[in-house]
């Protein structure tokens, strides 16, 4: 087996179901590939409807939430393939996609993920490539200098970049393996970030990928409902990331710097129409203390207790 779809859903009926028919048109033919869907302890009837839909996916239904990185090691360590694509629910592969992210990963030995261009619905381009987080990108958005400096994203080359998003994202498994898989601790967000930033470590090349694309409906971000616990988890998992990778103290010191735009941003919303200062507001009080509060990871344990 080459390649192994992994699809992880949470309560994404409709949206799977677009998935897994932009995976059917985008398989490459001639290449063994197999489906793997973990549907995350949904309630909208999406397990069945993928059973339903793709009769030939592997499905692997939990009965209890767990995060994403949790969820994409699980899809791994089930996958036969040597090249595990991690989609989102929320994500559809444009035609192409996949052989365009496989040829990227055969023609450079030394990369371990190869990441797709992600598109909004009406297809413009979405920032999904980055430079590793650190003392530089803070002050590169302290100063309003991020997406010039900080985003990797642009242009139509292929090519080397810090990290990518994980909502249409190949990997090479053996590389996966070899550095321990996704760190659990990151629930959801981040959790890209520190696997790329370890491949890195460990002598691999992370790649950004522009003709290879992918519609990313960003589910999560549309979610109103759900907006503090999300601004909580991204938050926390961002000084998690720092902490491990840059030290306690250096994590300490980048709170401030990286609550400052924040600030600046909730005063601009107070005159500027269509922007919310309470949003604004909520994230520079989380930057500067991002331990605290409830996130996403709660509301699952939550769900757990529940359903126990």
């Amino acid at each position: 087996m080459l390649l192994s779809y992994c699809v992880v859903n949470t309560n994404g009926r409709e949206l799977l179901l677009a998935c897994l028919d932009a995976i059917e048109q985008d398989r490459p033919a001639g290449i063994d590939s197999e489906v793997l869907v973990l549907d995350n302890a949904s309630e909208d009837g999406s397990a069945a409807a993928a059973r339903e839909r793709n009769g030939d996916a592997r499905l692997i239904e939990l009965d209890r939430r767990t995060g994403k990185a949790a969820n994409d090691t699980r899809l791994m360590q089930e996958a036969h393939g040597d090249y595990c694509l991690l989609l989102n629910e929320d994500t559809e592969l444009r035609p192409g996609a996949t052989e365009r992210l496989l040829e990227s990963l055969k023609a450079d030995p030394h990369a371990a993920v190869a990441g797709a261009r992600l598109l909004s619905p009406d297809g413009a381009p979405q920032a999904c490539a980055w430079r590793l987080p650190g003392v530089g990108t803070a002050l590169a958005g302290a100063v309003f200098l991020h997406r010039p400096l900080t985003v990797q994203s642009g242009g139509d080359q292929t090519r080397e970049v810090g990290w990518v998003q994980s909502s249409a994202m190949l990997v090479r498994r053996d590389a996966a393996e070899q550095v321990g898989w996704l760190d659990p601790d990151f629930f959801v967000y981040s959790d890209e970030t520190d696997f790329c930033k370890r491949l890195r470590d460990a002598g691999w090349e992370i790649l950004f990928v522009p003709g290879a694309q992918a519609v990313h409906r960003d589910q999560m971000a549309s979610d109103e409902a759900g907006a503090k616990r999300r601004i909580v988890e991204y938050h926390r998992n961002r000084d998690r990331y720092l902490r491990k990778h840059k030290g306690k103290l250096t994590a300490l010191l980048l709170r401030p710097l990286l609550a400052f735009p924040y600030l600046l941003r909730t005063i601009g919303a107070l005159v500027l129409p269509g922007h919310s200062p309470r949003r604004y507001w909520t994230h520079f009080r989380q930057a500067l203390r991002p331990r605290r509060g409830d996130g996403i990871r709660e509301a699952a344990e939550a769900y757990n207790r529940a359903h126990s």
